[in-house]
């Protein structure tokens, strides 16, 4: 008992030191600041050998600069944590994005596939998956969404909640949980709306079957409330990109998109639950 005790303080150590954030490293930095400050200053206190208004003028320079520095880190320590937690998922869900996108173009070089950061998505434009008026895709297609689905469900241990894969802090430090990932399907204008509507939703579903026989773990990545993130949606035309006007921006609005949505904690509180849920697994598989 006493050496699974030692074991379980060492592990919490290990935890907290991942806590240390941005706001205490820069906190640090202008403490060391101050520090130098008050003291070149103090070697500048020496009446004999500059005139006492230039020495008056220095001892001002260096109390305002401390006033200044004082208020600056209490600004820093004021920070929202919640609005700070935000900012680092997004942070997160942007490189995901790019990671994804960068391992399509480096296997398919010609693919039009973007990164959309403002819309959290990963944009197969035009004919990128399916030929006009088509949910089927051929062989050289599928062989595209085997490729995303097979790098989407090695990124996804570090964002979600699974009972076969152990979460790693070293590749999420910021905490951030995706709660769903989308695979959307969206059409041009032409056509019937409940045609188009059934067209886009067959496309986002062909997509998702794909993915599932590239990758079967892909339903076994979990949000905060237990449900798995994959889904499906078809938009029909109701979400263009472009204005329908010319070919070339309709084929811009016949597109698949890979939305990613980050979870949104109700408060600060529940970032310390996000952690603690986290780490729970870790913490059993070292008793």
């Amino acid at each position: 008992m006493r050496a699974n005790a030692s074991r379980k303080r060492s592990h919490e150590e290990e935890e907290e030191s991942v806590f240390v954030s941005m706001t205490d490293m820069t906190v640090s930095f202008l403490f060391i600041v101050m520090v130098l400050l008050a003291f070149f200053a103090s070697r500048y206190n020496d009446k004999n050998t500059v005139p006492r208004d230039e020495y008056e003028q220095a001892v001002q320079i260096r109390d305002k600069t401390i006033v200044d520095l004082r208020t600056e880190i209490a600004l820093l320590k004021q920070v929202d944590p919640l609005e700070q937690y935000m900012s680092q998922a997004a942070a997160a869900r942007l490189n995901i994005l790019y990671q994804l996108r960068n391992n399509l173009k480096q296997l398919f070089p010609e693919l039009p596939v973007d990164v959309i950061p403002e819309e959290g998505t990963l944009r197969f434009q035009g004919e990128g998956l399916f030929t006009s008026n088509s949910y089927t895709l051929s062989d050289d297609k599928r062989k595209i969404v085997e490729a995303l689905a097979k790098t989407l469900d090695s990124l996804l241990p570090c964002y979600t909640f699974s009972q076969s894969v152990k979460w790693n802090k070293s590749c999420n430090p910021s905490f951030a949980i995706i709660e769903a990932v989308q695979i959307e399907g969206h059409t041009d204008s032409k056509g019937e709306d409940v045609y188009n509507l059934n067209l886009s939703t067959n496309r986002a579903i062909t997509t998702f079957t794909s993915m599932l026989a590239a990758a079967p773990d892909l339903v076994a990545h979990f949000n905060m409330r237990n449900q798995p993130v994959l889904s499906v949606a078809g938009y029909g035309k109701m979400r263009p990109v472009k204005p329908n006007d010319t070919p070339q921006n309709m084929a811009m609005n016949r597109r698949i998109d890979l939305r990613i949505i980050m979870h949104t904690p109700a408060n600060a509180a529940e970032i310390e639950d996000i952690r603690k849920r986290l780490f729970e697994p870790l913490r059993k598989s070292t008793l």
